[in-house]
């Protein structure tokens, strides 16, 4: 694997080591190699540095998974200007937020994405936000001539390396956390991921997901330190993303359990021929895996199955599977701390330090840790004393030191002053042939505190009464205190881009059920 101080020194390295290589494809058959992404991103760095964009820059971007994505971030990284990678799902509250906590000077856009039209937004914005400039991608990448570029990043140690990355987390119920992060945060949990996946040169990843996640910016760190190629999808639509894939031959078919779940749909569709004959591993993360899912891939569609990692937009990829876990792993956890210089404690909510097998809050600490919020009045309540991360998470370590996340502590149900696991229903659930997606959730109730809520998506064709849930979890010996109260049939379970599940719009929607 290379390594490199910088994003950018880790561009160039690679355009050395192997410059003809692909390190992405997208829909449209379009190709770049890595000397290409180094020259073109030279080009558009250069043109923004025409227009006044230089070191220390803020630089809000709102834009697809596309290829001139990819290139903008490069080009971005050779300016070091401070990158604040928005999801196109941003609308103009949102966008304003950040705009001004980030302090940005340039907000670039798509134009018109999905039926959305950003220049509009931006317009409203700049009302708002006096000095903040506009860039439309519609019309094009900025060009311009290298020769009149500053000099690249400074080679840093991680205790002086200065912020480049701003990743906002998801607001729900209050406004979205700004996590400071450095190339070499990034870099050390890209490292970890692309060692414990082995990626290779002949690798392709299937990037399904929002680049402007930190999971999207962590695979083209790994795409650069392994050689590995990305095959870029836009939008993923299961019938028109699959066979894309397919034509390109992926190898790592992320990015979580929807993603999942609808590559074995397709392949249950045509079991008779393999439907990705190079598939290595299904790298997962953001969200809960069901065990089952798991072994229905190695089963159905082949490779090792799941390799999944845990972390958070703070401290992302702080646990990871390798390729080379046993089954048993690989299906009920998470994997064990990455890189191995990082560190993982639980501790009991009674605030004592819980042994193995013992669930508690899991707090983080690691090179890829990130370097506090933006608002600093955040970062009080996200430490605890010794400097760790308090991830909101619950779970425990085995016996190995292998991480089993069992819920977040805001998603413990509490029935009767009875601690209950949504998350070890909706594992239970998963396994019903009828069932294509769950979500368990607690709703207010004046009797018992709070009611376990089944959320569930059927399969196609099929239909699920609550005597029969009730029967299928008693038949798995699941307590018959965390039974569901509660049975909810929905369309489609709603998901964020990153796959995780909405869970406060259900209960929005089913609260007063």
């Amino acid at each position: 694997m290379l390594e490199a101080r910088t994003f950018w020194s880790l561009v160039e390295k690679r355009a050395q080591e192997t410059p003809n290589a692909l390190i992405m494809v997208d829909e449209t058959e379009r190709e770049v190699t890595f000397a290409g992404l180094r020259d073109q991103a030279e080009r558009i760095a250069a043109g923004l540095h025409a227009q006044g964009i230089g070191p220390g820059d803020a630089v809000s971007w709102v834009l697809p998974s596309r290829i001139d994505t990819v290139l903008l971030v490069c080009a971005l990284a050779r300016l070091s200007v401070v990158q604040n990678p928005c999801l196109p799902i941003y609308r103009e509250r949102e966008l304003g937020f950040v705009t001004k906590q980030t302090g940005a000077r340039l907000l670039v856009h798509p134009g018109t994405f999905r039926g959305v039209d950003y220049a509009v937004m931006a317009e409203a914005l700049q009302a708002d936000h006096p000095g903040l400039e506009m860039l439309d991608l519609s019309a094009g990448l900025p060009d311009g001539d290298p020769a009149t570029l500053p000099p690249a990043p400074a080679e840093t140690t991680p205790e002086d390396a200065p912020v480049r990355w701003i990743f906002y987390t998801s607001g729900t119920t209050s406004d979205p956390k700004g996590a400071r992060h450095t190339d070499l945060t990034l870099h050390a949990k890209s490292l970890g991921m692309a060692n414990v996946l082995d990626l290779k040169d002949d690798d392709r990843i299937a990037l399904v997901f929002p680049m402007a996640h930190i999971g999207g910016i962590g695979w083209l760190y790994s795409a650069l330190m392994s050689g590995a190629g990305m095959i870029m999808i836009e939008i993923f639509a299961p019938d028109d993303t699959i066979p894309i894939l397919a034509r390109h031959g992926v190898t790592q078919a992320t990015a979580g359990t929807v993603f999942h779940q609808a590559y074995l749909d397709a392949q249950r569709r045509e079991p008779a021929s393999p439907l990705f004959p190079r598939i290595r591993a299904f790298p997962g993360g953001a969200a809960p895996k069901p065990p089952q899912l798991h072994y229905d891939l190695v089963e159905e569609m082949g490779g090792v199955g799941i390799v999944s990692g845990y972390g958070l937009t703070e401290c992302p990829i702080i646990a990871m599977n390798t390729t080379r876990c046993a089954p048993e792993k690989l299906a009920h956890t998470e994997g064990r701390v990455n890189p191995p210089d990082a560190t993982m404690r639980v501790v009991t909510l009674e605030g004592e330090e819980a042994g193995p097998g013992i669930e508690g809050e899991i707090r983080a600490f690691g090179p890829q840790l990130f370097r506090g919020y933006v608002d600093e009045s955040l970062n009080e309540a996200a430490f605890d004393d010794e400097g760790f991360f308090r991830t909101g998470d619950l779970g425990y370590l085995d016996e190995e030191g292998y991480v089993v996340i069992t819920g977040r502590l805001k998603d413990v149900i509490i029935r009767k002053g009875e601690n209950i696991s949504a998350q070890e229903i909706e594992d239970l659930l998963y396994q019903h042939p009828k069932i294509a997606d769950v979500a368990v959730i607690g709703l207010p109730d004046p009797a018992s505190g709070e009611r376990v809520c089944a959320v569930v998506q059927c399969a196609p064709g099929e239909t699920l009464a609550f005597d029969e849930m009730v029967s299928f979890l008693l038949e798995r010996e699941l307590m018959k205190q965390k039974l569901p109260e509660q049975l909810e049939l929905i369309g489609e379970i709603p998901r964020n881009p990153a796959g995780k599940i909405l869970k406060k719009d259900l209960r929005d929607r089913y609260g007063e059920a």
